[in-house]
């Protein structure tokens, strides 16, 4: 079984290369995205939104729809995480028979609006459990807190890394997490999930940046995928597409 994991950057490296890549892996069972947009707010053009100015020209306002027309033989699940509009997004092979599916909020809660930069909304897991020969698999989608503050430790990411230990206690079955944490690898934030007995795999295959040219600053990881004990990994790895200023990480199990 075949897994992507991909901050898409909201298409900001160019809508057509974004839409080509996933054209070119449509044999890519399930699918982890971040920063997804189903349509624009514009009562917030202008305004900071992670540290930027959001400018709607630039990014694919309606980029649910679009990948999810391109990924035709897959269902698509959104869950955003700020109002109804942004967030992530799961697309699913349509020959997989998914048995549950939902979000759980693990910083602030949901309808939560920020003061100041929109960049600091909440933030949830969203998560599919599905059938498999050898029992039921869970695999979770997450986008990390931002904090303008960079990638380091801070109370709100501890407690994250908490509630999301706690929400993975309730699983019964084997499971993944992916996404972009917006950690850095060497954070207690990132050592709790390790201490509970998930196998890194950015560290365990010595990968050395998660980013592609389009990021510039010197902080090269952000992307991680974990793996419950029960998962057997086949392969991992960076890919090389340049489709985001984050790189794609794919992962083929069992």
């Amino acid at each position: 079984m075949k897994l992507i994991s991909l901050n898409t950057w909201g298409g900001r490296a160019g809508k057509e290369k974004l839409l080509v890549f996933f054209e070119n892996n449509k044999d890519v069972d399930i699918f982890c995205l971040q920063e997804i947009w189903s349509a624009p707010y514009e009562h917030l053009e202008g305004q900071a939104v992670g540290g930027l100015e959001l400018n709607h020209s630039n990014i694919m306002v309606y980029g649910m729809q679009d990948i999810s027309a391109v990924l035709d033989r897959h269902t698509s699940y959104f869950r955003p995480h700020h109002l109804d509009n942004y967030g992530l997004m799961m697309l699913v092979k349509k020959s997989l028979s998914v048995v549950e599916e939902g979000d759980i909020f693990v910083y602030k809660e949901r309808g939560h609006v920020p003061q100041g930069d929109v960049g600091f909304h909440a933030r949830n897991v969203e998560y599919i459990t599905f059938e498999t020969p050898r029992g039921n698999r869970t695999v979770m989608n997450f986008h990390g807190m931002w904090n303008g503050k960079g990638k380091g430790d801070s109370e709100d990411r501890l407690l994250q890394s908490d509630n999301i230990i706690r929400f993975m206690q309730t699983i019964q079955n084997p499971y993944i997490i992916c996404g972009d944490f917006n950690l850095l690898p060497d954070t207690k934030s990132i050592e709790k999930l390790e201490e509970f007995g998930l196998r890194n795999l950015i560290k365990e295959y010595g990968i050395t940046s998660t980013r592609t040219s389009h990021y510039t600053k010197p902080e090269k990881f952000a992307d991680y995928a974990f793996v419950s004990k029960g998962i057997e990994v086949k392969d991992f790895k960076v890919l090389p597409d340049e489709v985001s200023d984050h790189a794609p990480l794919y992962l083929e199990f069992e």
